[in-house]
């Protein structure tokens, strides 16, 4: 099979690591595999240089930045082509300006245009390892760009989706993707598929195992990704198969491969939340408008909205929520509309947390909602604000409540065994 490994930060981490990862890649090679090796910056390296471009200069050129932190893929993936060369193994580095993978030229956040992969796929069938390093591409400009956070992820699907690979295994450093956080829930199980709309849920609502950008193109470009722990031994590590390698990781897959479907999947939660609260604003047309705009043209991004109407129906209350660290500038931006909104105070909190239920057979199934709620207010966690969609119910509680919420809500959905 056509196989795309790509192996992150922590994975990388020092040389023993990368020689580690590429017994990985020698074992899918003598199995007969062609693979495509993307790789990361050795895990800090990246921060050590942005700090850099920072310390040369606080204002800085974007395009002289991006050429600065991309130099952290190239030295991974040449130090790995070597450690692969060093095992009898034929490899070597590309660079995202040789493929070429084509981005857009917002440096420091490009996203993919194009990756004319003709090239790397001839080596491949002719059974040379290409190693990629990945976050980065080229301009229209010609400069070196990089593609922002979950960048290398973004990188190793886009390039999988390129040469048509069977499968983009992501190597990290846990073993797969679970049905909560284990270090909250002990009785956290190892998935062993997740459909790609859930993984997009519980990774935009604070699973850390991929990234949003990488589970998006995957699911628009139908490439299969099994996330696995490249700390299991490679030598008992079963070889890449079309199906799922038993035992190993979590595939994330369509939902049509699902053999069967929980009602729930997994719960996810972050306490990167915080509250909002706009009082007694005038009860007319425009007035959500006349908050929320100032704050989208701020790129502040809103998410959970409650609008509570006064008895006499002149008034309402709205609140929301944003990432904690824009907290300080959503207020800003409010109290810079006090007389135009014209509102009573404005309050806020950031001692908050989300919680949130996911699973695709909650579409199917009614009384997830109520379940959630009953549980909740037996263990006396109030609920603050609510989100849904078809597959996701979000509820905001006091941070305090958050470890106390997860596992109840755990066992509730059946997800302990």
């Amino acid at each position: 099979m056509l196989l795309v490994m790509k192996f992150g930060g922590t994975s990388v981490a020092d040389v023993a690591r990368i020689k580690n990862a590429a017994l990985h890649v020698k074992r899918e090679v003598e199995a007969g595999n062609r693979v495509a090796v993307v790789v990361s910056a050795m895990a800090g390296h990246t921060n050590q240089l942005v700090a850099w471009t920072r310390e040369a200069s606080l204002i800085h050129d974007a395009r002289e930045y991006d050429a600065v932190v991309a130099s952290g893929e190239q030295i991974t993936s040449g130090l790995m082509a070597i450690a692969l060369q060093s095992l009898g193994v034929t490899a070597r580095s590309w660079q995202g300006w040789q493929i070429p993978l084509k981005s857009d030229d917002a440096h420091g956040a490009a996203r993919i245009d194009v990756v004319e992969a003709s090239e790397i796929r001839r080596r491949l069938d002719l059974g040379e390892v290409a190693v990629v390093a990945g976050f980065q591409g080229i301009s229209p400009n010609n400069r070196i760009t990089t593609l922002g956070r979950g960048g290398s992820d973004t990188s190793a699907v886009a390039l999988a989706a390129a040469i048509k690979a069977d499968r983009c295994d992501i190597y990290t450093d846990v073993d797969g993707v679970y049905t909560t956080d284990p270090r909250v829930e002990q009785k956290a199980q190892r998935l062993d598929r997740i459909s790609y709309e859930e993984m997009l849920e519980m990774a935009s609502l604070g699973a850390k195992v991929l990234q949003t950008r990488s589970v998006e193109l995957a699911m628009v470009q139908g490439v299969r990704v099994q996330v696995r722990s490249s700390f299991d031994p490679p030598d008992i590590c079963k070889p890449a198969q079309l199906g799922l390698a038993e035992g190993c990781g979590t595939l994330v897959c369509d939902e049509a491969e699902m053999l069967e479907q929980r009602i729930v999947s997994g719960i996810a939660y972050t306490k990167d939340e915080a509250k909002v609260t706009v009082l007694a604003v005038e009860d007319k047309p425009g007035v959500a408008a006349g908050i929320f705009m100032p704050l989208a043209e701020a790129n502040i991004n809103v998410d959970m909205i409650v609008q509570n109407i006064s008895e006499d129906g002149r008034t309402t209350d709205m609140t929301f929520t944003v990432a904690a660290s824009e907290f300080s500038r959503a207020l800003d931006v409010l109290r810079l509309l006090e007389n135009s909104i014209k509102y009573a105070d404005l309050r806020g909190d950031t001692d908050v947390a989300k919680v949130s239920v996911i699973g695709v057979g909650m579409r199917s199934h009614a009384g997830v909602a109520a379940q959630m709620f009953q549980a909740l207010a037996e263990k006396g966690i109030n609920i603050q604000a609510i989100s849904t969609s078809e597959i996701k119910i979000s509820v905001l509680i006091g941070a305090a409540y958050t470890e106390l919420a997860v596992r109840t809500l755990h066992t509730l959905f059946g997800l302990d065994h």
